[in-house]
């Protein structure tokens, strides 16, 4: 049995609180002692939904308003989710389209897996190619909305800022997988579900902080003198405290002590497996957004 202790307790209770704030995850809390609550941002709502990794320098700009989920048919969606995610895993792919398409292959791997009587007419449409990966993303997708009140709040208190460029994020991962051994794809994964690669710049209501969801007196212990509020800082202290749980010998145990939630544990696997299946599924996974509900929180956004 696993014993979860108070702060784990606290951790999986923002969760709750913060995995319903934007629908596709983006900011959970440690357990065990990591963090006390999450900023996980839900996905978002089946509404109007809708080169080298290591040298592509991406940018964030969106055309605007978000792009739509095609769910005009079951086929209809196959469609789309296999062109983006050919399009997100080819090199020839220009850098100035992977923000729309990371975009849209978040709104379409929603619209799917809030559509559970569809997954067999598009599962036999989508080519085995990308079939593992739109498997993986739905998973994903519906263990993380398992942890979300399914009723709105009032709007965060948050600032939606640009994340730091895909390429240095990655080198980050990198480095800090070299110094401590824990996978790059697992730092990329829980970044992504704790605050959208950075984009969410606020404090949970248990006072986790940065973009990694440390709280404070976890830091002190994990984070070796740095800052709270750095990416870099806080990417080593995630691989650190991942480390001193069982990583990556046990990275379930380590996953688990991150936030005390088994459906975190197989949806950070299953972001992680398809970066160590394809580098540039990272790219893809980079371009996802905020979302508070259905509500689209872009960069720039803050409470009114």
């Amino acid at each position: 049995m696993r014993l979860v202790t108070a702060t784990g307790r606290r951790r999986a209770a923002a969760v709750l609180a913060t995995l319903a704030l934007s629908m596709g995850l983006a900011a959970c809390s440690q357990g065990g002692g990591r963090a006390g609550e999450a900023q996980v941002s839900p996905d978002p709502g089946p509404g109007p939904a809708a080169g080298d990794v290591a040298t592509t320098t991406t940018t964030t700009t969106v055309p605007p308003g978000p792009p739509e989920a095609d769910t005009s048919s079951p086929e209809a969606l196959a469609a789309q989710l296999a062109r983006v995610e050919t399009a997100v895993r080819d090199p020839s792919t220009p850098a100035a389209e992977l923000p729309r398409l990371g975009h849209t292959q978040q709104l379409a791997t929603v619209a799917l897996a809030t559509r559970p009587e569809w997954d067999a007419p598009v599962l036999a449409v989508v080519p085995p190619a990308v079939r593992t990966a739109v498997e993986a993303n739905v998973a994903a997708s519906r263990e993380l909305r398992q942890l979300v009140s399914s009723e709105p709040r009032g709007l965060p208190d948050w600032q939606i800022v640009a994340p730091p460029p895909a390429a240095e994020l990655l080198a980050e991962y990198k480095a800090a997988e070299a110094e401590m051994g824990v996978g790059w794809p697992y730092l990329a994964a829980i970044h992504l579900v704790e605050s959208r690669m950075g984009r969410i710049r606020g404090d949970s209501s248990a006072g986790a902080q940065g973009p990694m969801q440390f709280l404070p007196s976890t830091w002190a212990a994990y984070g070796a003198g740095g800052d709270i509020h750095s990416y870099r800082d806080s990417i080593r202290a995630a691989a650190r405290y991942l480390r001193a749980n069982g990583a990556p010998a046990d990275m379930d145990n380590a996953l688990f002590r991150y936030n005390p939630s088994n459906r975190y544990v197989r949806a950070i696997r299953a972001y992680a497996r398809q970066m160590e299946a394809d580098e540039r599924a990272y790219l893809g996974y980079y371009h996802w957004q905020v979302y508070y509900f259905d509500t689209w929180l872009p960069e720039g956004w803050t409470r009114p």
